[in-house]
């Protein structure tokens, strides 16, 4: 099972605009009688690191190494986002300017409810030269940088810092700002939401769009992946070599988006560079940003709290095996709060053959658990005669389990399993052959779930009906020679 690898694997520089949030918080009861707007008694303050800032404490909080390179002003806020972070230990590399202000957000909160946002800020261009010395004593030992645009100057000239670090062998990844994404041309991954990955490649009418466009620009810009955050449906990972991966968004009630993206910039750097896959450092990037938008402002999640929603506690998968739809039910909806991808799929399965094993092998390979629906024995009869099943149910689930790469079997009595998928709502529903979408029983349920279709091709010359053609006119050889022999 997933979890994350050891952190301290990784040291990870991030660049980028850094600020200072503070948050006033009150109580609110009346409306002003100057203006129709509450009247907040203001009662105490807090302050927190946001922007880049956020990114780089995220990643130290996870136990790795991190140097943050940003912008300040010589000023009091300046200040005291130095002193937060050095508390943090964050190793800060700070181009300091005495005629800029230092990034800072206020939020007023009226029952912990945001009533307004005052941004204080001077637009600025940081030269790349800038950076790249700041870069110089720390690159022989870095596995990651992280750019943080928020497109306040900082990362005004991207490209020369892609460069610098594709030639020493460094990985970067994106969270970009700019809506013209060629300027990061050359990084490994892009991580922009859903309003920003449009903002580029024109609006998405569906996934399939979301997908071809997103193939398009990765291959265009010359990136490992494309991992586009979309909110309540979760993540697409888009990558050169796979099919994309969509990872389903953990069901938790969202108090607050600050700071989401940067905590999931920082899992996934720091998970990729203490050698986690993309796949899975995008999914551990999933469950810390569903951790993230369920608290106040920006926030911190450590390695223990993502563990705890990947392995809670008493938490124990169902061995797999053949299962009732209520068990399944309930094993479906555990497996999903732990982020699993749940993959199901169906059939009559009568005589097992090569061409079955390949296309469970692959149905299996695009998630963490596959669910086989095996058609009853009647309703075998109806769709393929009464000749039919050659096995009965018993002894073709029993087979189906046995195999390495089917977790659950489960039987159906209906000529279809539209009520079954219906039940379960699978992220993933494969089926074998050259159906298309619209003509997949559950196919409907399953997508406006948010979960999408597979169709995996039949290995050819591999079928339950050519099978049984052979053997019987391998029957009807032999008893003929019979026959001649007799005579």
């Amino acid at each position: 099972m997933l979890t994350c690898p050891d952190f301290s694997k990784s040291n990870i520089i991030v660049i980028g605009d850094a600020m200072l949030d503070r948050y006033w918080h009150g109580d609110t009861s009346r409306i002003s009688p100057e203006a129709p707007v509450p009247v907040v008694r203001i009662e105490r303050n807090e302050e927190r690191v946001g922007g880049a800032a956020n990114v780089a404490v995220n990643v130290q909080a996870l136990g790795a190494s991190t140097t943050l390179v940003s912008l300040i002003g010589e000023d009091d806020v300046g200040i005291s986002l130095a002193k937060m972070l050095e508390a943090k230990e964050v190793n800060c590399q700070f181009i300091k300017s005495p005629d800029l202000r230092t990034t800072l957000k206020l939020r007023v909160l009226g029952r912990h409810q945001q009533l307004i946002r005052l941004d204080f800020e001077d637009k600025f261009r940081v030269n790349a030269a800038s950076i790249i010395e700041k870069l110089e004593p720390y690159i022989r030992n870095t596995n990651m940088i992280i750019l943080s645009d928020y497109a306040k100057g900082m990362i005004a000239h991207p490209e020369a810092i892609i460069e610098f670090a594709r030639k020493h062998a460094v990985k970067v990844l994106v969270d970009p700002k700019n809506a013209d994404l060629s300027v990061y041309q050359g990084a490994t991954v892009l991580t922009p939401n859903l309003g920003e990955f449009e903002a580029a490649v024109g609006h998405c009418e569906s996934e399939a769009d979301i997908e071809s466009k997103g193939q398009k620009l990765v291959k265009d810009l010359d990136l490992e992946g494309l991992l586009v955050t979309r909110g309540s449906q979760g993540m697409t990972l888009i990558t050169a070599l796979n099919k994309p991966v969509h990872i389903p968004a953990q069901a938790r009630e969202v108090f607050d988006i600050t700071g989401a993206g940067d905590t999931v910039i920082a899992v996934l750097g720091a998970a990729m560079a203490a050698g986690c896959s993309l796949v899975d450092a995008s999914k551990l990037a999933n469950i810390a940003g569903g951790l993230s938008v369920g608290r106040l402002g920006t926030a911190t999640i450590t390695a223990d709290e993502i563990n705890a929603e990947l392995v809670p506690q008493n938490y124990h998968p169902l061995a797999k095996g053949v299962i009732s739809v209520q068990e399944l039910q309930a094993e479906v909806l555990r497996r999903k709060k732990h982020g699993d991808t749940v993959v199901m799929t169906n059939g009559c399965f009568d005589i097992l053959h090569a061409g079955h094993i390949t296309y469970l092998q692959q149905a299996r390979a695009l998630g963490d658990c596959l669910i086989m629906a095996v058609n009853d024995d009647n309703s075998v009869k109806r769709l393929k005669g009464e000749s039919r099943p050659i096995n009965s149910l018993e002894h073709r689930m029993q087979l189906l389990a046995a195999l390495e790469c089917v977790d659950y079997v489960v039987s159906f009595s209906e000529d279809t399993p539209q009520k079954l998928i219906a039940s379960i709502l699978p992220h993933i529903l494969v089926k074998g052959g050259d159906y298309k979408p619209s003509q997949i029983a559950g196919g409907a349920e399953v997508v406006n779930n948010g979960g999408r279709i597979e169709i995996i091709p039949f290995v050819e010359g591999c079928s339950t009906t050519s099978m049984l053609e052979r053997i019987i006119h391998a029957k009807m050889q032999n008893e003929l020679s019979l026959e001649e022999v007799v005579i």
